[in-house]
């Protein structure tokens, strides 16, 4: 993974969104059209939080988020999302 060269502020994080799953658990291609946007993604960047809010993901953490989280960004051609910590439910 190539490192990345943007530092969030406060409590927000950079997440890469895993790819949409493209087959059914039974085999059946899923087109581009009906794919679920990802709701899971792998935080690639943490800010340091804020005097109020630790921050309790870390680099490296595989996260599930809210079907509307985040800002879209796109760096180096590969597209990611900056949320705040709170957009976040669960490390997994």
């Amino acid at each position: 993974m190539a490192k990345i060269n943007i530092k969030p502020l406060a409590d927000r994080v950079l997440v890469e969104p895993m790819a949409a799953e493209t087959k059914t658990a039974s085999g059946i291609i899923i087109p581009d059209t009906a794919k679920e946007k990802p709701q899971k993604g792998k935080v690639v960047a943490v800010g340091p939080g804020t005097k109020d809010e630790k921050m309790t993901v870390k680099e490296g953490d595989t996260v599930l988020y809210g079907k509307y989280s985040g800002t879209e960004l796109k760096l180096d051609g590969t597209d990611y999302l900056m949320m705040r910590e709170s957009d976040i439910l669960a490390i997994i």
